[in-house]
Parts: structure tokens; sequence; C-alpha cells
């Protein structure tokens, strides 16, 4: 039922729409609070359709209606440290149920890519403390 990147149905008291752009939304946002994810993670082409003027609210997420499903495909970068097949799993499980939850829309499948690890800054000295000797 997906129409110009909608999914939508007809019923008694009238049509729902839900947009792509929802569901991103959604999936970007249960991904990002999973711990271990340190940032959403996009190809460089669609950062070039961004940056051409397209709004790109869920960067790394990719959407697609099949039927009354939904199909769904995240890039993150995960935390330097962190076992990466837990986290990835961790966010399929998070993104599944954030759209079910709140479109009741069947999810098909979560798709991850993990495009590289991220380091943690290094640890800033707190001002007016004394620089770090190192032992000998």
């Amino acid at each position: 039922m997906a129409e110009n990147n909608y999914w939508s149905t007809t019923g008694d008291q009238g049509t729902i729409k839900i947009s792509e752009d929802v569901v991103a939304s959604i999936a970007a946002l249960a991904a990002a609070e999973t711990d271990g994810v340190s940032a959403l993670y996009s190809s460089l082409t669609s950062d070039i359709v961004s940056f051409l003027g397209k709004k790109n609210l869920s960067k790394g997420v990719k959407v697609s209606f099949e039927g009354d499903s939904v199909a769904v495909e995240i890039g993150f970068l995960a935390s330097f440290g962190c076992n990466i097949r837990e986290v990835a799993k961790n966010v399929q499980e998070a993104v599944k149920s954030s759209i079910e939850s709140m479109t009741g829309l069947a999810v098909s499948g979560v798709n991850i890519y993990v495009g590289g690890i991220a380091f943690a800054p290094a640890a800033e000295e707190e001002p007016g403390a004394a620089p770090a000797v190192p032992e000998e």
C-alpha cells in the first residue's frame, strides 16, 4: 500500500497515511538511544543528497514499505570497547519495538550496517588543575 513515500489505509472513519520520514525518525531515535551506538552513519551518497537540499532528520536510516509491513536499514558507528554484535542486536530489537508500538505497522526486518568505531574523546583536564606529570 505504499504510494508517494507513504503507507496508507482507508477505514470507516477515513484514511490514515504514515510517511517514510516519520518511521525513519522513530527508528533513528530508537537506535541513537541504544547503549553502544555512538552516532548514526550514512553513506557518502546520502550525505550528498542532504547537502543538495533534501532535509534528512534521520541520517543513516532507510525505510521501505512492503504491503502492511516495513523494512528498515540503519547504519551506525559503534562505541569503542562495546560488543558490536550485541549492540546491533539491541538496535534491531529497539527499532522493531518502537516502530510497532508507535505506528502499528509490522516490521519485516531491521538490517544493520556498522560503518565504523567511534573512539571516546580524550579526557579534558579540569580548569586550574596542575598538569599531569608522568611517573618515572
